[in-house]
């Protein structure tokens, strides 16, 4: 049974989004319930990216209706976004400012006194293990730290609902675990995340409920154990191979190397080559 609107950080509804001849979002559905860790799951090219977009005012709906902590978000876009964060895939940081100047200027931009702006952004910083890099150069930064900072700046303002679009693409171990347990702290909070991710066993450690999207249509969505129970899967990753289904190519061959088994692999030994 679907949450009373009253309950849903998320109440989008018949979205649909054309690029000329193409139809990106074909009807989709999106209900993520206040508080919810929400897994947005999809092939590439599936839509992820275009509704959060939409989600975001970066785009407009072609047609249905999106409602964000309960107020329209197409009507009313500033109301939304004073307690919306959110991190792109595709980064666009001041690289001439430093990460402490940087967040704080953030912080500023939502309307934080200097002092407040300059609070936060030194606890953030230091949850995302930056204090460090606090004074160097944006443009000095790698892709983890970016994303990391990204990440902070996305929170400065204490927004209710953050949208997270692969936050985990083409970083090291190191800097995924600490975005982690920054969004399991989130979580904890009460804060309502929706995160797109091509990383099926981080959502499977993190979401409360998952939707699966491919062709612009929204497969199945819910609770993720009431996914697994619906789909007779065992996991989250069963749940999304089922609904887009394996691709061809999971299990090919190449005629060119015949049916011989493969050669048996010998260990070296100590001291050779």
């Amino acid at each position: 049974m679907l949450p009373p609107p009253s309950d849903l950080a998320v109440d989008a509804r018949a979205l649909v989004k054309r690029f000329g001849d193409f139809t990106a979002l074909q009807g989709l559905e999106l209900l993520i319930p206040r508080g919810a860790f929400y897994a947005f799951l999809g092939p590439n090219g599936a839509g992820k990216s275009t509704t959060i977009a939409l989600l975001t005012g970066v785009y407009a709906p072609d047609s249905g209706h999106i409602r964000l902590l309960g107020v329209d978000a197409v009507a009313r876009p500033l109301e939304v976004k004073r307690h919306l964060g959110v991190v792109p895939e595709e980064l666009s940081l001041f690289e001439r400012l430093s990460g402490r100047q940087y967040l704080t200027f953030c912080g500023r931009m939502y309307g934080l006194s200097g002092d407040e702006a300059a609070a936060r952004a030194a606890e953030l910083l230091e949850l995302t293990e930056l204090t460090y890099k606090a004074g160097s150069l944006v443009a000095e930064y790698s892709k983890g730290m970016r994303r990391r900072l990204a990440i902070a700046a996305s929170l400065i303002h204490a927004p209710d609902l953050v949208l997270l679009d692969e936050p985990f693409e083409g970083i090291d171990v190191l800097a995924a675990g600490v975005i982690r347990e920054l969004l399991r702290e989130l979580s904890r909070r009460g804060v309502t995340l929706l995160l797109t991710t091509h990383v099926l066993e981080i959502a499977e450690r993190l979401a409360t409920h998952a939707g699966v999207i491919r062709g612009g249509r929204m497969l199945d969505q819910g609770p993720v154990e009431e996914l697994k129970e619906r789909n007779g899967a065992g996991s989250l990753e069963a749940v999304f191979e089922k609904l887009i289904a394996v691709p061809a190519a999971r299990n090919a061959r190449l005629s060119f190397y015949g049916d011989a088994p493969p050669a048996e692999v010998v260990p070296l030994r100590r001291g050779s080559a």
